[in-house]
This record gives C-alpha cells, structure tokens and sequence, in this order.
C-alpha cells in the first residue's frame, strides 16, 4: 500500500517544481522530500523523475502517479472537515412513528424540505412496537411513540398529547350504548386499545370492543373513516387521524364526558449523539405536536 505522506511530497514537488520550496511548504527537510520520491519509485518499480541537476522532469509514470495521487491527496486533506461538519439542513431524517401522528407530521416535515432542499425526510408508519425496535436497531433516527419504551438504548421524552375521539356518522347526534350496538366497529389495527382506553371510562356496559358485532377494518390510516362516512359503523381514532380525513362533514366526531388522551412521546436512541439535522426536525415537530 503507497504511503499518503509520500504521495503528498510527491504531489507537491511535481506542482512547486522545486526541492528545496517544496521541503519549506512541507515542513520538512530536502533530504527527507528525496527519501519519499525514492520510496515511492522502489514501491512502483519506476522512475518518477528525470533529474538534470537541480532540475528535474516527470516521466510518463511520474505523471500519470501525479494524475491519479492528486485526487487522492485532495480527498485525504477535505476528509476532516467532511467528517467534522454537522449541518443543520442537510443529509436524511429518518422518522417512523403510527400513522395518526404522521398525517399531522409528514405534510409539515414537507414543507420544511421545501425550503431547506438538501434536508430530506424519509418518513414510515408503523405500530408502536416497531417504532421502538426501528429506533434501538438505528434503522430510524426520530421515532414517536403512543407508550414510553422499556427498552435500554431507546430514549423516550413526552412531547405532545393527542385525544381519542369517538366517530359515528354524521346523522348520529348522541351515541348512546345501543346506538353504538346497532351500528358496529369498524376496526383497525388499535382498535380494540382505543376502544378500550376511550369506552371503558365512558360507558359502563363496556368490557371489550367484541361487544359489538364488527362491521369492518381497514389498516391504513386514511381509510378507517371511509366506511364510517358511509354510515357502516362506528370506531375509535387519535385526534390527528380525524383532522386528516378529507370529508369531515360526512362524520360526527363526539367528545364524550370523560375525555380521554395518549400522550405521545418523542423517541432517540441513547447511545447516539443527535445531530443538528436531527435537532432541526425535533424542534419543528414539537411546534405542531
């Protein structure tokens, strides 16, 4: 393997044309900048230069060495600056969290890239418990999460916190217990914990949501209110799922007497220190959280 050091003399003689300035540029002594050319001729097992006195050519190998070690050596010498330098709005943002905090967050994070181009946000919905494995495996670098983690390496600070809202069709103006009877679930994916966490307190006939006979399910975020537009049941949802949906007329959004809400928690891994990228995200985030 060819020294850099060497490659770094030789480069600067070809350029200073000149033993003696080139020793003074490098801080070194003449005899030293020689030892490396020769060094560096045994290693390629050809002569660099044709010296005619204190003159000296490069021969053909000599610069095609020179060619190819400058990029080289202009590479080694902006290294440290590219290792040291931590901008705030450049590089990836990788951010997970369940998808009713990534329709209010994702059009936003947008809008921030909008502005700062080079900052670009690679944004995944996931469940809770994949959001906590995502952030201690370093597959993401922001996560929220709806429960704090009990895992060691992932850091869990609360940030926010969102209401759960029960949604019937917009003809329904009380959803008394047999109305919701009547109507049925339509479920999704936290279902049966949202239903759990917002009915319990609420209505006391509830034990589990297989109370009521389940008149759909879908899994993506956007949707689980389509079929309560249509009037084919009823569901429990976060608040940012809701303001999310695009016809809000079409369902009826009931704040029942004991209001219940999550409270969302901003998650890092420990063991990693926060860039300013990643800062930059996390202070516009809490804006809208």
């Amino acid at each position: 393997m060819i020294n850099p050091v060497w490659l770094r003399s030789f480069c600067t003689l070809a350029e200073v044309g000149h033993f003696t300035r080139t020793a003074q540029r490098l801080h070194m002594t003449q005899s030293g900048v020689s030892q490396h050319v020769r060094k560096l001729e045994e290693l390629v097992g050809k002569a660099l230069l044709v010296r005619q006195g204190k003159q000296f050519t490069l021969t053909e190998a000599g610069e095609r060495l020179y060619v190819e070690a400058r990029d080289i050596i202009n590479s080694l010498s902006n290294l440290e600056q590219r290792v040291l330098e931590d901008p705030a709005y450049e590089g990836i943002v990788r951010v997970l969290s369940p998808g009713s905090v990534g329709s209010r967050l994702y059009p936003r994070l947008l809008d921030l890239q909008q502005q700062h181009p080079k900052l670009i946000v690679d944004y995944r919905f996931a469940p809770n418990a994949d959001v906590e494995i995502g952030i201690a495996e370093h597959r993401a670098d922001i996560g929220f999460m709806t429960i704090p983690s009990t895992m060691d390496d992932v850091s869990c600070k609360p940030v926010g916190e969102e209401a759960l809202l029960l949604l019937t069709p917009a003809d329904v103006e009380e959803p008394s217990w047999e109305r919701l009877q009547q109507l049925g679930f339509i479920d999704h994916p936290d279902g049966a914990h949202h239903a759990g966490l917002l009915l319990r307190p609420n209505y006391p006939e509830f034990q589990h949501k297989r109370q009521f006979k389940q008149t759909g399910f879908s899994n993506q975020i956007g949707l689980i209110l389509e079929p309560v537009s249509k009037g084919l049941g009823f569901t429990v949802l976060p608040a940012f799922a809701v303001e999310a949906f695009q016809r809000p007329n079409l369902v009826r959004a009931h704040r029942l007497s004991r209001p219940i809400s999550e409270i969302l928690y901003l998650c890092t891994n420990s063991t990693r220190a926060i860039a300013n990228r990643l800062n930059t995200v996390i202070v516009e985030t809490k804006k809208w959280l």
